[in-house]
């Protein structure tokens, strides 16, 4: 997708972190843009703050995990703006403990929104944008995560979701390209960005609320990493954390050549803990 000027964006989790400025991007870049997040706070400051810039934009409050909801931001994409050229899935939300202390509840929140939200949005926008005919994008986010071996102590279901997403939209890759459609496809795949994807669960419904007695330790309150020899300090220091802006930055330029794996970290950090992975598999063929 190389023009952007006048076409439109939709954008879920855009009331902050890499959602918020991929839509202040896209705006400057001439899009009109729709940002869709749960967060009713946020979400109408951030509209506040695109109109003063200039932007064409209107905020949708939007749970993305509900099938529901993300019909009608379709629907109220296209009665406002006629065409939708751009759908990025970003929203997410972080939940860390061991495997097995995750409830039910536990799973089918986190779930809904990491992973139901992504194969709601290409269900009911992938359609529309076969019908349009024209150049469009759609841009999944999964994480560096999604690449790697697990997700690390306590990250089961964060890096379920994030591994799906990749296969997802490798397969929709191969797809529409069988069809020679004009859609094209990207996974992001994030390193370290200063996020608040761990202060999600603010937002969590009450009907996927823990009894007391189902609460347990969260894994980021223990010193696990150490007995794994991992050391996040300097894991930062050759893998340095980065701002929502400048992974914006990275991912619009890429959008723009058609990058199918679009990573925000290509140091040798993490290049090794994602060889890593494949090193393993590989050698399981010997």
């Amino acid at each position: 997708m190389k023009e952007f000027k006048d076409k439109v964006a939709v954008i879920t989790g855009a009331a902050s972190g890499i959602g918020m400025e991929l839509a202040r991007l896209c705006a400057k870049e001439g899009m009109k843009v729709v940002i869709a997040d749960i967060d009713k706070k946020r979400l109408p400051r951030v509209e506040r703050r695109m109109r003063r810039e200039g932007a064409t934009v209107l905020g949708v409050t939007t749970d993305a995990s509900q099938r529901e909801e993300l019909e009608k931001l379709a629907q109220i994409t296209l009665d406002t703006y006629g065409e939708v050229h751009l759908l990025v899935n970003n929203a997410a939300v972080g939940n860390t403990k061991y495997t097995w202390n995750y409830t039910l509840k536990d799973w089918e929140w986190q779930l809904g929104v990491d992973l139901l939200s992504v194969i709601h949005g290409i269900r009911i926008f992938i359609p529309i944008m076969l019908k349009q005919d024209n150049e469009c994008h759609i841009v999944n986010v999964s994480s560096m995560e999604g690449l790697m071996k697990g997700s690390g102590p306590g990250g089961a279901i964060y890096g379920l979701s994030k591994h799906a997403i990749v296969s997802l939209t490798e397969t929709l890759s191969i797809e529409l390209e069988a069809i020679e459609a004009k859609l094209k496809v990207s996974v992001v795949c994030p390193g370290y960005v200063s996020t608040r994807i761990h202060f999600g669960d603010v937002h969590r419904p009450e009907k996927f609320h823990n009894a007391p007695e189902e609460q347990t330790g969260d894994t980021r309150n223990q010193d696990i990493y150490s007995k794994l020899d991992f050391n996040i300090e300097e894991a930062l220091t050759q893998s340095p954390t980065i701002t929502p802006e400048r992974a914006a930055e990275i991912i619009l330029d890429e959008i723009k050549q058609d990058k199918l794996y679009i990573l925000t970290h290509k140091d040798d950090f993490m290049k090794g803990r994602v060889k890593q992975r494949f090193d393993g598999i590989l050698e399981a063929f010997d």
